[in-house]
């Protein structure tokens, strides 16, 4: 059986692309969770996932003797591993359409990424962000709406059905959801499709139960809604 080696899942946006696919498309697999230490480079939290994979982070996936890491390299083994799997759109076009995309949000989009850390624990109210996350909310959004015009005929996900390219961007909807950015009516109807999916429902409920905060994770700003009544509600900034 496959391995999967995963960090917290109220912050690892990384961690929730491999492991939504692998959900969605009913692959068995054993899922391994590393808590992340305070920060990201952690030693210990290093240590403890080096046996697992020699990058030092997550995800990793295990196939037998086999170890991929990186996001979108274990999608594409699993993809070639699961022929019989829809994983990546099956008209050439499209596929060519969702592999670039795909590589484009594993390699971009940093100023979203370091302004709005993925925190499924609470909701913020919108603000400006400033130009680049500006610039990185219009390209996002840009891309969604021309898979969804192009090849999304037949179903609310951006290539019609559920494909990696939606596991890629799925962690990029809750950013959209936890700081209230600003959507058009095709992209909000697809960050809600994704999100009302079983795998990301399931993920979300695992999150919102885990006790452990990453501070560099907890926005310091205001907080219009907390998820986790289960934390102390004095870690909250208001």
């Amino acid at each position: 059986m496959l391995k999967l080696v995963i960090a917290n899942k109220c912050h690892s946006s990384w961690s929730l692309r491999p492991w939504i696919l692998l959900k969605h498309f009913g692959i068995p697999f054993e899922e391994v969770l590393i808590p992340f230490g305070p920060t990201f480079d952690d030693p210990e939290w290093k240590r403890a996932i080096s046996s697992f994979t020699p990058a030092g982070k997550v995800p990793a996936l295990l196939d037998g003797d086999i170890k991929v890491w990186e996001s979108l390299a274990i999608i594409e083994h699993v993809a070639d591993t699961r022929p019989d799997l829809a994983i990546w759109p099956s008209d050439p076009a499209a596929r060519a359409f969702a592999r670039s995309i795909a590589a484009e949000m594993h390699a971009g989009f940093s100023a979203l990424r370091n302004a709005c850390p993925m925190n499924l624990g609470w909701r913020h109210g919108p603000r400006d962000r400033g130009p680049d996350v500006a610039a990185d909310v219009a390209r996002i959004t840009t891309i969604w709406r021309e898979a969804r015009e192009r090849f999304g005929a037949g179903g609310p996900f951006l290539f019609g059905d559920f494909t990696a390219a939606d596991a890629m961007f799925a962690p990029v909807t809750a950013r959209f959801t936890t700081y209230a950015l600003p959507a058009d009516p095709v992209s909000a109807a697809y960050i809600a499709a994704v999100q009302a999916t079983p795998a990301f429902q399931s993920w979300r409920l695992a999150a919102l139960a885990e006790p452990w905060i990453l501070p560099i994770d907890e926005a310091d700003e205001p907080v219009l809604e907390d998820f986790r009544p289960h934390l102390s509600r004095s870690r909250a900034r208001s």
